[in-house]
């Protein structure tokens, strides 16, 4: 029998994160998975501003904006009739607007950037591999067994034909959005599967002459009379700019996918673009479904699920493999400090607490970002008939003087899509409730005082909330905050006065202040600081995944014994 101490099923992006966060981590663990080969087609892409800060932690950002298409050439969100025809209207995204750009800038020191699933997917297994972890490809799961002391798990090798045990502590099941372990397990699903049809379809052609103009890694077509409910909202994706696409076209559920011949993916691929005489080269094409539906609990036991194995939605917003991958960074640390005996498994019963609401929240905000395209169709006056000469007669009306409330409405509903292509605070507002949080009430989370927090992303030093990025001055350079916490380590940030608090092996103690080896020199630390009701002498201590563990006003009388208590109660132990 195969042992190790992490069994993950899965290697896309929420199992090859969690294999390159367990290897760094020198946790032993064995990834498997029934495919040949990694991610051929790019799917997932947009990769936002907190994996991005994941990625850092996890030693291989600079090799992802190696591969990646940049955020600049990533935001004029245009939605048009084709990319050769008339054009409709436009909505800066992914941060690229001037006051979001700002707002990106300021909240962290990363940058979104396009990085396709074909590509993400290798990187990741590679460095995972390099620093020692075990990828057995053409191996299915086929079952799991828990008792007292791990799990079994069987699986079957699709080369040879045999089955085998592999025996470990835990296991980790992300294995997608038919997940296996999920069912075995028994976590309990809400929602509903198969809300639509969707077709993928990856090309190459040249596409600069209507894109590169307006440079985006989107484009929405509308077309009156396609062939899908009377009109068509396809979508018109850049892999890599401006010759590798991805279309995704609609088809209807009820009555299965059509067949995707090359004749037919061309055509499709010719209508969107606009030209009838394209040079096209079909790569490949798959169907897939829109879903709506999250796990109530993210483990069972010594199980545990992430990734589209518990939150299954449509890609709207971006946030698929960002959030599966932020899932196996929440989870991984825990692991690690259970195995190691610097913690009581309870500790790992905050992952289900802590990434199950975000989930919800992710996967409610997928499909109702669908949903508001509505409000282009009512602002066009395409969705009260089904008659396509209709249709673009009251498309058509919005040219014409006197048409100022049609422009209006247009303008308005295509500014809103910012809820699905600029959603800054979805990304970063994120709250942990669990055991593994100390609440105080130092200060009221200013969360509660912004007008859409769904948009705007607030600092602050809430336990629970991910630990505010600013710029310190280090001898090698300037360093975010960010990049100071995590690695595997709590961290405990304090200021003159504070050198009292003690070091440990769990615990990286930082003091920012003149005369030490991290200064404050633009002084927006010690604002945050001063604001949240934290003293230079107090204390920010932060999780290895970068959310705030717990926060003291000033040096206590016994720094050591209350850091012990705090992480006691924070471990379980």
């Amino acid at each position: 029998m195969v042992t190790t101490d992490v069994v993950v099923v899965g290697s896309g992006p929420a199992g090859a994160s969690m294999a390159l966060a367990l290897a760094r981590l020198g946790v032993d663990h064995i990834v498997v998975t029934r495919y040949e080969t990694l991610a051929a087609e790019p799917r997932a892409h947009i990769t936002n501003q907190r994996t991005m800060e994941v990625l850092r932690d996890l030693g291989v950002a600079h090799e992802v904006e190696a591969l990646a298409a940049p955020q600049h050439v990533m935001g004029t969100t245009t939605f048009c009739t084709s990319l050769a025809g008339e054009e409709l209207g436009r909505v800066r995204s992914w941060g690229t607007d001037p006051r979001s750009r700002a707002a990106h800038e300021l909240a962290s020191p990363a940058r979104t950037c396009d990085m396709p699933q074909n590509l993400m997917e290798p990187m990741l297994a590679s460095a995972a591999q390099a620093q020692g972890s075990r990828i057995r490809f053409s191996t299915e799961y086929l079952s799991h067994a828990v008792d007292d002391d791990g799990v079994t798990v069987t699986v079957r090798d699709r080369l040879r034909g045999d089955e085998y045990e592999i025996r470990a502590k835990y296991l980790y099941g992300a294995d997608g959005g038919r997940s296996r372990v999920a069912e075995d397990a028994g976590l309990p699903m809400r929602g509903e599967m198969g809300v639509a049809g969707s077709l993928n379809i990856v090309f190459r052609a040249d596409l600069s002459p209507w894109v590169a103009h307006r440079p985006s890694v989107l484009y929405w077509v509308l077309q009156p009379g396609s062939d899908v409910g009377g009109i068509g909202m396809g979508l018109v994706r850049m892999v890599r700019p401006w010759n590798e696409w991805l279309i995704v076209w609609g088809y209807d559920a009820a009555e299965g996918p059509p067949e995707l011949s090359d004749e037919y993916t061309r055509g499709v691929v010719r209508e969107l673009v606009g030209v009838d005489d394209l040079e096209v080269e079909i790569v490949g094409s798959s169907a897939w479904t829109v879903n709506h539906m999250a796990a109530e609990h993210y483990g069972s036991g010594r199980v545990f699920c992430g990734g589209d194995a518990v939150h299954r939605h449509p890609p709207s917003n971006g946030l698929g493999s960002n959030t599966s991958m932020q899932d196996s960074f929440n989870l991984a640390w825990k692991l690690a400090y259970v195995l190691r005996g610097w913690a009581d498994e309870s500790l790992l019963d905050s992952y289900s607490d802590e990434r199950a609401p975000i989930g919800r929240q992710v996967v409610d905000r997928a499909n109702q970002s669908i949903g508001e395209t509505g409000r282009i169709f009512d602002a066009l006056g395409v969705s009260g008939t089904d008659d396509p000469a209709v249709m673009r007669q009251n498309m058509a009306r919005r040219r014409e003087p006197g048409a100022e409330k049609q422009r209006r409405a247009l303008r308005e509903a295509i500014a809103f899509k910012a809820y699905e292509f600029d959603a800054h605070g979805v990304e970063l507002n994120q709250r942990y409730v669990s055991s593994a949080v100390v609440a105080d009430d130092l200060a009221a989370d200013p969360l509660r005082t912004v007008e859409d927090p769904e948009l705007t992303y607030v600092a602050t030093t809430t336990p629970g909330a991910r630990v505010p990025h600013a710029w310190l001055a280090a001898r090698g350079g300037d360093v975010s905050t960010i990049d100071l916490a995590g690695h595997g380590r709590f961290t405990l940030f304090t200021g003159p006065g504070g050198e009292a608090w003690p070091a440990s092996e769990q615990v990286r103690v930082v003091v920012v202040g003149p005369g030490h080896e991290v200064e404050d020199p633009y002084g927006d630390w010690a604002r945050l600081l001063e604001a949240e009701g934290i003293g230079d002498s107090g204390g920010l201590l932060v999780r290895p995944d970068h959310h705030v563990a717990a926060r003291f006003a000033a040096l206590p009388d016994d720094p050591a014994g209350t850091l012990t208590a705090t992480l006691r109660r924070i471990l379980g132990s």
